[in-house]
């Protein structure tokens, strides 16, 4: 891989060159890297290759995101594949508190991009970390990542990498830890190319992440967190107070979902009092009070305080189905689709392809007999967004200023399945709207 400058830039102390200018340290493991760029494409790059024949041809953006002039470190939160709930949370805190960190003092001048590193196969374990990108390659920049490197004295310990070019224009990864206050290079790899895999490296891990399967797998998330955040106990006494299995009344439960400003909530308290139907909402007012903390949180916590949120929310349509209509302004699939959403990153062709089990409704929460997905243009929803003045979650404000995110966000509600979601354009004035909805209802009520 060649570079404008392929010459090593000031080298470090305790650097080890071999004959021919290469890296001469220990080899770091088989891995693989993917960095989402700028305009949400991915770019995956490998380190420890051995086989000149496995490296794929030259990727010119590797060259320019990772060579001189400037310098780029890698920073990741190590977990391994068999991580307990409780090692994961702690991986997910650090890297938001290394989050912000990165975007302080001598931090602030870098490009930060999101990395991922996995090991190649389709295996969980993906790693979350970062890119900075330092356009002065000054000496505070590296060492303020060794500062933060040497505040992190519990595990998990990131990994703080930094990128060099030899004399060939080879592109190189040295790995450094900080032990007793002393910088040591513990690994050091070439950095080549690597062809994308077939599924995103971040699928495998969404089922123990964001999208829990069922309703225990949620629970020991908050259970971790019980710790540090005293409201996490009061969600599971909530739900710890929910039978496990919940069975539908004789009334038909219709769940209606839609990014904001679709007119999901003009519409659902239309129609539940056209119907005479109970409204609830998820999540729950039982809990809604606690949202803002959650929402604060990393993505693991704020998607299991979510997922617990349809646990208590079935109980309540249990409950009320059995006396009457039951209209639900957001369910699972709200959940689901926003943390896929979140989680993958690059554009829309790098979400989980459709029918994947990670789309499928989880066996142990209560289904409803319908479901209704709002949509409006974007040019719509931009223009009902700007006349809301409502204070917007971290995802909400995603949504309005990515577009790919929020197509992502409508992709992954039309993947769901078992069941889906029948798309309604909710463009037309509100009585035209309401009418469509009350007429699929009473389709569906025809065919139970």
């Amino acid at each position: 891989m060649a570079f404008a400058r392929p010459l090593l830039r000031r080298p470090l102390s305790g650097q080890l060159l071999g004959r021919r200018g290469v890296c001469a340290g220990a080899m770091a493991p088989p891995r693989r890297f993917v960095l989402e760029l700028p305009d949400c494409t991915l770019a995956h790059f490998a380190l420890g290759a051995d086989d000149p024949g496995d490296v794929d041809a030259p990727d010119p953006r590797l060259a320019a995101l990772l060579g001189p002039p400037e310098r780029s470190y890698s920073l990741c939160v190590p977990v391994t594949p068999d991580a307990g709930c409780g090692a994961r949370v702690r991986a997910a805190r650090l890297h938001q508190r290394l989050l912000h960190q990165l975007r302080r003092g001598p931090f602030q001048r870098c490009q930060l991009l999101r990395l991922l590193c996995y090991c190649p196969g389709g295996q969980a374990g993906a790693q979350q970390g970062f890119l900075l990108r330092d356009p002065l390659d000054g000496p505070d920049t590296r060492q303020a990542l060794l500062e933060l490197l040497g505040a992190c004295q519990e595990a998990p310990r990131p990994h703080l990498g930094e990128f060099e070019a030899d004399p060939r224009g080879q592109l190189w990864q040295r790995l450094w830890e900080v032990q007793d206050g002393r910088r040591l290079q513990v690994a050091c790899a070439q950095v080549v190319p690597a062809p994308e895999p077939p599924l995103h490296p971040v699928v495998p891990d969404l089922p123990s992440s964001v999208v829990f399967p069922d309703r225990e797998a949620a629970r020991a998330v908050l259970e971790e967190c019980t710790s540090f955040i005293p409201e996490a106990r009061a969600v599971l006494d909530l739900v710890d107070q929910c039978p496990k299995q919940v069975q539908k009344g004789k009334f038909q439960v219709v769940a209606i979902e839609g990014l904001d400003a679709t007119g999901k909530t003009t519409v659902t308290q239309s129609v539940a009092d056209s119907l005479k139907a109970v409204l609830l909402k998820s999540p729950p007012s039982c809990i809604g009070q606690w949202r803002k903390i959650f929402d604060d949180e990393p993505t693991i916590i704020r998607r299991a305080f979510y997922s617990l949120g349809n646990y208590i929310v079935a109980s309540e349509i249990a409950k009320e189905s059995a006396k009457s209509p039951v209209i639900v302004d957001r369910y699972w699939h709200s959940t689901a689709t926003y943390a896929i959403a979140t989680e993958v990153s690059g554009g829309l062709q790098h979400l989980p392809p459709a029918h994947h089990p990670v789309y499928q409704w989880p066996e142990d929460l209560l289904k409803p007999d319908l479901i209704l997905l709002l949509t409006v243009s974007p040019e719509e929803r931009l223009q009902r967004l700007q006349g809301r003045g409502m204070e917007k979650t971290r995802e909400e404000a995603a949504l309005e200023a990515n577009s790919v995110f929020r197509q992502k966000v409508e992709m992954s509600y039309q993947r769901m399945e078992n069941p889906g979601c029948h798309v309604v354009d909710a463009s037309p004035c509100r009585e035209k709207v309401l009418q469509t909805v009350l007429s699929l209802i009473q389709n569906s009520f025809n065919e139970l």
